[in-house]
């Protein structure tokens, strides 16, 4: 596997489903996008609303090397990661991210795009992108994964129940050119899956931690005992959520056991 294969359709059900299902050539990453998809889905029993011919739809299936089970989190923070660096481009054009060594080549800049635990881009308090990750593994390490995404690029009416979409059109007030950003995108995960393919999991796993939405400050949440006011804490490498309370106890969440309000 030598170079990257792009497969184009003009609808599936879900581009992750596409490529679990892909018997065809796989490059070094293969990726597979969409203009529509039937059955796009989040994290969860979530959908994932897009207009046809408008977002940016796509899966990649890579082949991390090595890379423990327990660190497997760490595909979804390069994939965020990645999506951040070409979403900050679009809106500061003059900020560029050429030292991808630099643990704080993305933090460091003042954009209002965040990254929301686990998996979610953020525009200010607006939702602009969601991935879901599924990874293979075999003795005790990551074979495969599929990381599946979409990206609100020109869509400007959202019809679905979801509070809070926005895209980069509503931002800007510009068109943009799905093919172009998206091979940004796939050049962008390439740049964060060379750092997991060096053994720097911690690289990457730091910068993620540091371009979080509500980094700072007391918010409240809600979990299972009700209302709390807390900080964000951590984030562990596995992937679970660690809250500060006001009273400085420190909870720990999975997936959908904790509510940002």
């Amino acid at each position: 596997m030598n170079d990257n294969v792009i497969i184009r359709v003009n609808n599936t059900n879900s581009t992750n489903n596409l490529l679990r299902n892909y018997n065809g050539e796989k490059g070094t990453l293969t990726i597979a996008t969409a203009d529509y998809q039937t059955n796009g889905r989040g994290q969860g029993n979530n959908s994932w609303e897009s207009e046809e011919g408008k977002n940016i739809l796509y899966s990649i299936l890579a082949y991390p090397n090595n890379l423990p089970a327990n660190r497997q989190f760490v595909m979804l923070e390069a994939q965020a990661l990645a999506i951040k660096e070409v979403m900050d481009n679009l809106l500061m054009p003059a900020k560029c991210y050429n030292d991808i060594s630099d643990h704080n080549d993305i933090s460091n800049h003042n954009t209002p795009i965040t990254i929301k635990w686990p998996n979610d881009i953020y525009y200010h308090d607006k939702k602009l992108s969601g991935t879901l990750t599924e990874c293979v593994i075999k003795g005790m390490r990551c074979h495969s994964c599929i990381i599946g995404t979409g990206i609100n690029i020109n869509q400007t009416i959202f019809r679905s129940d979801a509070p809070n979409p926005i895209s980069i059109k509503m931002i800007t007030g510009r068109d943009y050119d799905r093919e172009t950003l998206l091979q940004q995108l796939i050049d962008a995960f390439a740049r964060q899956l060379d750092i997991i393919n060096s053994g720097d999991y911690d690289c990457i796993h730091y910068r993620y931690i540091e371009c979080l939405y509500r980094r700072q400050g007391i918010h409240k949440y809600m979990d299972g005992t009700g209302v709390i006011s807390a900080e964000l804490n951590d984030v562990t490498p596995s992937g679970r959520l660690r809250l500060r309370t006001t009273q400085g106890e420190i909870r720990e969440y999975g997936f959908k056991e904790v509510k940002y309000i």
